[in-house]
C-alpha cells in the first residue's frame, strides 16, 4: 500500500468517525435525549468513537513512521 492511498484511506475512515460524534452530540446538545438513560447511551457511544479515532491515529502514525524508516 502506497503512502498516499493509506493516507487517503485513514483520513476517510477519521472523518466519518468524526462526523458520526458530531451527530450524536448534536442529538444531545439538541435536547433529544427522552431519558437519561439515552443520554447515557449516547455518551458512551461519542467515548467509543472518540477510542476508535485515537486508536486509528496512533495506527496511521506507525504506518507513516514504517513507511518513512
Amino acid at each position: 500500500m502506497s503512502s498516499v492511498s493509506s493516507v487517503n484511506s485513514f483520513e476517510y475512515y477519521r472523518q466519518t468517525l468524526r462526523n458520526q460524534m458530531n451527530e450524536y452530540a448534536d442529538h444531545i446538545s439538541g435536547g433529544a435525549c427522552k431519558d437519561y438513560s439515552e443520554y447515557s447511551k449516547c455518551v458512551g457511544i461519542i467515548e467509543g468513537l472518540a477510542i476508535a479515532e485515537r486508536e486509528l491515529l496512533d495506527m496511521q502514525a506507525k504506518v507513516e513512521e514504517d513507511f518513512s524508516a
